[in-house]
């Protein structure tokens, strides 16, 4: 959420970046009601002054026996109530309405983020690796994945519809193998506290991490009322929530693998085959919470260890810096690293790690102080995939598929899968 009183001082600012996000201007409108709503605050202030006045002559009107006067001034605080009670109903609404207004507004990109309307304008920052030569017409994964039996589109959908999939055997090891694998490196090289974090959350928390009220549509809900996370982002960030935190003990880095669930609102005709895009999958999450003065080196270093997974893999990949039309709602930055996949002949993004400035802290009242001083400021929050397991499992298999339809399993990989150097069909 951005900073009402930054808007008001600020109007073209935002106008301007709105613009740069393909969004139409907005400040005139917030700036009216806030406007609307401040100078209603001060009647209703007003009018408690003058209750809290009158209250006090009654008692000088009681006290001269002036019986009239007291009577009177009785009549006018008794008006005064209920006059109160009504301005303080409104003023209710008016903050009301001025939060639903800022709670859609996006995230400011930083200065140095490329203008640009869509992923065409996505500027490449690195390539990391080669793509492999297999030496034959390499398979997408879901032609492996039911040549091998263990990858069952037609099971799942039976029992829960379109865009799940059941892994079976070694495939649904190697899954495992994979999530085992990122967690021991974000916890054992960089630096990450685990978390086993709830897969259900409340609106405030779904609030305060920006899903709420702009992207409802793309979450499940329950029929009490909560969330179905599209992330651990969710959980792992709101940890912070009105909390205040010690400077000298940033950043706070998380980690944590979760099942995720999607609606894929929009998303139709998408990536219909196979496990890309589905309504549940699997993700070993990134959290960062952190100072305002350092959240732009977190986010390099963020990037960098969501990186490290596949260069661990032996993967080739892209990094690249989303334009402001590419970019999430909450972001001021992203990373988006895309792996190679030879079946697609297309490279696909396995992980996007977006610096977010204050802008969620802000809808959860996080916090931080330096020692010794009285004074709090916002922190600033970060979050990355480190990296979506079910993307990792298709780039394996697509990236080490053999002539015959087996699946090398990489080194790094071999410890958690009990020795396995190779997934084939059995007879």
């Amino acid at each position: 959420m951005l900073d009402i009183k930054w808007i008001r001082e600020n109007p073209a600012a935002l106008d301007a970046a709105l613009k740069k996000r393909g969004a139409e201007a907005q400040s005139s409108g917030l700036v009216a009601l806030d406007e609307a709503r401040r100078s209603h605050v001060g009647m209703v202030q007003a009018l408690q002054e003058r209750r809290n006045a009158a209250s006090k002559e009654i008692g000088k009107a009681m006290a001269s026996k002036d019986q009239a006067a007291a009577d009177a001034l009785k009549a006018e605080v008794a008006k005064l109530k209920d006059e109160l009670q009504a301005g303080e109903a409104k003023e209710r609404e008016l903050d009301e309405e001025l939060k639903l207004a800022l709670s859609v507004l996006p995230n400011i990109p930083l200065d140095e983020v490329p203008v640009g309307a869509d992923e065409a304008d996505n500027v490449e920052v690195r390539k990391v690796g080669e793509k492999p030569d297999l030496g034959f017409e390499p398979k997408e994964h879901f032609e492996l994945g039911e040549a091998l039996g263990m990858m069952d589109f037609e099971r799942a959908a039976k029992m829960a519809g379109a865009r799940f999939t059941i892994l079976s055997g070694p495939l649904a090891r190697l899954e495992r193998a994979l999530g085992q694998f990122m967690l021991d490196l974000h916890t054992g090289e960089h630096g990450c506290t685990e978390v086993n974090p709830p897969l259900l959350v409340n609106d405030a928390a779904a609030y305060g991490t920006d899903k709420l009220p702009k992207f409802g549509e793309e979450l499940f809900r329950t029929t009490d009322g909560r969330w179905l996370i599209p992330t651990a982002e969710v959980p792992l960030t709101y940890m912070a929530a009105g909390e205040i935190l010690a400077e000298d003990e940033l950043p706070k880095r998380y980690t944590a693998q979760t099942a995720c669930f999607r609606s894929e609102a929009g998303s139709a005709g998408r990536d219909t085959r196979g496990m890309l895009r589905q309504h549940q999958f699997s993700k070993v999450e990134l959290v960062s919470v952190t100072t305002p003065e350092t959240s732009l080196e977190e986010h390099e270093w963020m990037t960098a260890s969501a990186e490290a997974v596949l260069t661990r893999l032996g993967l080739h990949f892209r990094t690249v810096v989303l334009c402001t039309g590419d970019m999430g709602f909450g972001a001021r930055k992203t990373y988006d690293i895309e792996v190679w996949l030879p079946g697609q002949k297309a490279y696909r993004e396995i992980s996007s790690c977006s610096v977010c400035g204050d802008f969620q802290a802000r809808r959860m009242n996080a916090r931080c102080r330096k020692a010794g001083d009285k004074a709090t400021r916002f922190v600033h929050t970060l979050n990355g995939s480190g990296v979506a397991v079910g993307r990792a499992l298709i780039a394996i298999m697509e990236n080490y598929q053999n002539a015959d339809g087996s699946i090398t399993v990489p080194e790094a990989l071999r410890f958690y899968m009990g020795g396995l150097s190779k997934i084939e069909k059995t007879a």
